[in-house]
């Protein structure tokens, strides 16, 4: 297949996967592998920053909001106490990133991790879905949940794990609303996939191969995450239909690899 279409058919898997919480790295690597198309890391860091740049045209006026009050030191307000709490959220997965760059790299490409990650994705999402009687019992964010909500992230640094997937189900394990859990979630991913982009990518020259195919993940990432947002995860209970399907996805790789 030619190398143009196969990167234009990666981006638009990458758009889609990137907030359905089914891991797009995980969906990204066997997109490649049926394709026969060597992306690499700086490939699917810059997928990544196009699904990016659809949160930021989303949610552009929460994240302006954010920023202006973080820069005029008003943390007791509501946008000023957010942006505190994302900053902290971000801790986990920076520090863990930069020290094991070296191992997650090593381990990007390899199926069997592949397969793990979408297995943990499954099970948290499932978990995740069950109410366990506490639907009328939200809490409100504070900085612990959104450490530990960080930590999810951080661990979701590993292909297969849904980053989405493991940050909402963390929030909603911890007393969030669906939908307040999910808003932090494709906030916090901002701070950690720029700085990924920084870290991977730098000051080399972007290909247009490249550029098209960010281009590709940006619009499709856009109608995916307002689908997603508005009408698909209105109810935590619709977590459980994404978990069965990586826990699925989980056994076909598992099997394709073990044939």
């Amino acid at each position: 297949m030619n190398n143009l279409l196969a990167a234009l058919i990666i981006a638009v898997v990458q758009g889609i996967t990137e907030w359905i919480p089914v891991s797009s790295t995980g969906h990204l690597i066997l997109a490649e592998k049926i394709l026969g198309y060597n992306g690499g890391l700086t490939f699917d860091v810059a997928l990544h920053f196009g699904t990016l740049m659809a949160v930021f045209v989303y949610f552009g006026r929460d994240i302006v909001d954010i920023l202006e009050e973080v820069m005029k030191l008003r943390f007791k307000s509501e946008n000023g106490k957010l942006g505190l709490l994302l900053i902290v959220a971000s801790i986990p997965a920076a520090i863990i990133g930069f020290l094991f760059l070296d191992f997650f790299e090593a381990v990007f490409d390899n199926l069997w991790v592949v397969s793990l990650g979408f297995g943990i994705t499954g099970v948290l999402l499932l978990i995740a879905s069950l109410d366990f009687g506490n639907s009328t019992k939200r809490k409100d964010l504070n900085y612990k949940n959104s450490f530990l909500i960080g930590i999810a992230q951080a661990v979701s640094i590993l292909p297969g794990i849904s980053r989405s997937g493991a940050t909402i189900s963390s929030g909603v394990l911890l007393g969030l609303d669906i939908e307040k859990a999910m808003k932090f979630s494709f906030l916090m991913s901002i701070p950690i996939i720029f700085g990924a982009n920084i870290l991977i990518i730098g000051n080399n020259r972007i290909s247009p191969e490249l550029f098209g195919a960010t281009l590709v993940a940006f619009v499709v990432g856009l109608i995916t995450i307002h689908l997603i947002y508005r009408y698909v995860l209105t109810s935590r209970k619709n977590l459980r239909w994404f978990g069965l399907y990586a826990l699925l996805l989980a056994l076909a790789v598992g099997l394709a690899l073990i044939l």
